[in-house]
Parts: C-alpha cells; structure tokens; sequence
C-alpha cells in the first residue's frame, strides 16, 4: 500500500533551510497530495494535472516562506485551490469559440443574456452560507466533500444549504416564468 503520511518535519525544515536535496524529496514527497486535491477541485482532469504542476513548482520555489511545517498541507491546498479558481475563470472568459457556420442572431443572444441575468439575479438573493455552497457545487463544479472542506461544514450541513439554495433559485425562476406567461388574466 503506498504511504499516504505527508513528508515529515524534519524535511519539510531541511527544505526551508535551503536544502536541495530535502527540498527534491519534499516535492517528490508532496506529489500524490497535492495531484489528489487538484483532482477534487479542478474542473478538469487536464486542469488538475497542470494545477498540481503549478502547486509544485510553488513548492520549490517558496517553501523558505513556509511559516510552520505544520501548515504544509493546508499551505498546498490554499494553493492549489487558487490554481483551480484561476483556471476556473480562464476558462470561462475564454469558453466560446468563434464559429463562423452558426452565428447566434440578436434575439438569441439578447434571451441568453436575460436568462443569465435572471440566474443570476436569483443566486444573488440567496442568503450569504447558500450562495457560497450553491456557487462552488453547481457553477464551479467542485465535488461535495471539498466544499464542505473548503467551508469547514460538514456534509450533511452543505447538502442541506446547497438543497434548500437549489429550491429557492427554482422557486424564483418558476416564480417569474408563471408572471410572465400569466400576464394578463382579463
């Protein structure tokens, strides 16, 4: 069975001290941890892989800013977390590709937009603990067990926010399709 422990402190000290050997052997070391959190929380397994490398090279370059060996995992998992969120954004400020066979028209784009906006408008009005669990489950697709890490809640207790936040956003859009079909009743 492979080791699970994260390296231990007195490498994680010999690598703050500048040793390069240590610090070698503490990224070696740090390597299947740091792979296992990007895969929980990147979007993709491509993501994942390259958020990790990132997280690592971190590692080399900074681990004499480290203040507490202690705090290594939690250190990496800061920055991995940072990683995936930043890759997170790229890839939605970049998602659509151009095409040139099929252009949206005006109008499409024009109920897109309003639909995004009514999404939105209906996350927005959600209590603060709702919104944050409704926004890293279902819009930056993080797994539940890392949000209820990243939230310091327990399961049970970010199923419940992330239910009763998909409910509320359901009743507001069901809410406003009911207005404007209903319309006028005369």
């Amino acid at each position: 069975m492979a080791d699970t422990a994260w390296p231990a402190e007195q490498l994680i000290a010999a690598a703050q001290g500048g040793d390069v050997v240590a610090i070698a052997a503490l990224v070696s070391g740090s390597h299947p941890h740091v792979r296992r959190f990007a895969h929980s929380l990147c979007a993709s397994p491509e993501d994942a892989e390259d958020a990790a490398q990132e997280a690592l090279i971190i590692l080399y370059r900074k681990i004499g800013t480290l203040r507490a060996s202690r705090a290594l995992a939690s250190w990496m998992f800061r920055i991995v977390r940072n990683e995936c969120l930043r890759r997170s954004r790229l890839m939605l400020h970049h998602h659509e590709p151009i095409s040139d066979t099929a252009l949206p028209s005006v109008e499409d784009d024009v109920m897109q937009r309003l639909e995004a906006g009514r999404v939105a408008a209906a996350i927005a009005a959600l209590p603060g603990d709702q919104r944050r669990v409704l926004i890293l489950r279902d819009v930056q697709g993080y797994r539940g067990r890392a949000v209820a890490e990243a939230l310091g809640l327990s399961a049970a207790a970010m199923k419940s926010r992330l239910y009763r936040a998909r409910a509320a956003v359901r009743h507001t859009l069901q809410g406003t399709d009911d207005m404007a079909l209903g319309g006028n009743d005369d």
